[in-house]
């Protein structure tokens, strides 16, 4: 099989992603993330309704958002009062689902000296979420509540034409779910209307390889084991 040099910048900018949570104190330039973002606009939608909404935070607004969401997940009675609007997750785990979601959970721990007893250590790691990894962009992910299935499933191809597009300028990201949690004080924090949902939130910066963390690389079933033939 030949490959082109272009076949192997894409295939290249897709492998090397990976989800990074320790960043440099490096900014990125507002033209980088602008055509990142319509790059990713590019992204395939039913009757190109393009369902998506963005809110990129910086420098202040990141820090605010940041210190909002800390200060209720600082307090374990308020945080409680704090649950996702939608269900990201099984609410029934099985195999082998559960057993890849323990994995990398692990995986990630031990390479940060996290034993099983360090409930304080894991909650610390967690909250390191709602700091965007100390990424210097923050983005939070909103979509219309008028829109259904078919809308979220277009959305998860432009958010990973973001993730390509940032990894094809030497840029990482980590996309994160834990922001659902906490989606009323983002509603609060940044003035949300009431028709718009939080989807999810994404680091965007330049990773630390001083970090250990971004050493962690999931594993992947080969292809056999998810895709079948028939001719």
């Amino acid at each position: 099989m030949i490959t082109s040099p272009q076949q192997e910048a894409v295939d290249a900018a897709i492998t090397a992603r990976h989800s990074i949570r320790a960043f440099l104190d490096k900014p990125v330039e507002r033209a980088d993330i602008e055509r990142i973002l319509a790059v990713a606009a590019r992204a395939p939608s039913g009757t190109n309704t393009q369902p998506w909404k963005v809110y990129v935070l910086t420098g202040q607004a990141r820090q605010d958002l940041s210190d909002a969401i800390l200060a209720v997940n600082a307090d374990p009675e308020q945080a409680r009062q704090h649950t996702e609007e939608y269900a990201y997750y099984p609410r029934e785990w099985v195999s082998p689902y559960v057993d890849r979601r323990r994995k990398v959970g692990w995986d990630l721990y031990t390479l940060l000296g996290l034993t099983r007893d360090n409930k304080a250590g894991m909650a610390a790691q967690h909250a390191r979420n709602y700091r965007f990894f100390d990424a210097p962009v923050g983005l939070i992910f909103t979509i219309d509540r008028i829109m259904e299935q078919g809308s979220w499933l277009d959305y998860g191809m432009f958010l990973q034409n973001i993730m390509v597009a940032a990894r094809g300028r030497g840029l990482d990201t980590c996309p994160q779910a834990a922001f659902t949690q906490y989606h009323r004080v983002i509603a609060q924090q940044l003035g949300l209307p009431e028709n718009e949902m939080v989807v999810c939130g994404m680091a965007l910066g330049w990773a630390d390889p001083a970090c250990i963390e971004n050493s962690l690389v999931t594993e992947r079933v080969p292809v056999q084991d998810f895709a079948q033939f028939r001719e």
